[in-house]
């Protein structure tokens, strides 16, 4: 039974986002010019968002099973609210900046999202126990 069963089932409906976005992306990209050509920025944002929804579907997955932080506590909670807005608003930047390049300066929000939700995890597994530093 995962812990954290928001993020069980945000990681899976992630997962299942980049399957069908790559599905509808993947009817076009035998076009050389598709989104200006394969090195263009736009198709290489559309790309990053369509993994970013696997990606960061699978590591919702991940927090929700795993036994760190097993407390449930302060750090468990932030940890779990950063991962659901990084896993939603990554790929939704990606594909907004993909769109307008004005859009970039909103990556800012998951990259801290994630950063947060990482930071917090360490520190929910340092406070249990499950991690000794000496």
């Amino acid at each position: 039974m995962p812990m954290f069963p928001c993020n069980w089932l945000v990681g899976w409906s992630l997962v299942m986002a980049g399957f069908l976005s790559g599905s509808v992306l993947g009817l076009f990209f035998h076009r050389a010019d598709f989104l200006g050509g394969y090195g263009s920025f736009r198709r290489r944002l559309f790309r990053l968002g369509h993994i970013a929804f696997v990606a960061l579907g699978l590591l919702n997955v991940l927090f929700s099973v795993a036994s760190a932080p097993a407390g449930g506590g302060w750090e468990a909670a932030l940890a779990s609210g950063g991962f659901i807005v990084g896993g939603i608003t990554m790929p939704l930047m990606c594909f907004l900046t993909g769109w307008r390049d004005t859009f970039r300066h909103g990556l800012a929000v998951p990259v801290a999202a994630l950063l947060v939700a990482v930071t917090a995890t360490m520190l929910g597994g340092l406070s249990c126990g499950l991690v000794y530093l000496p």
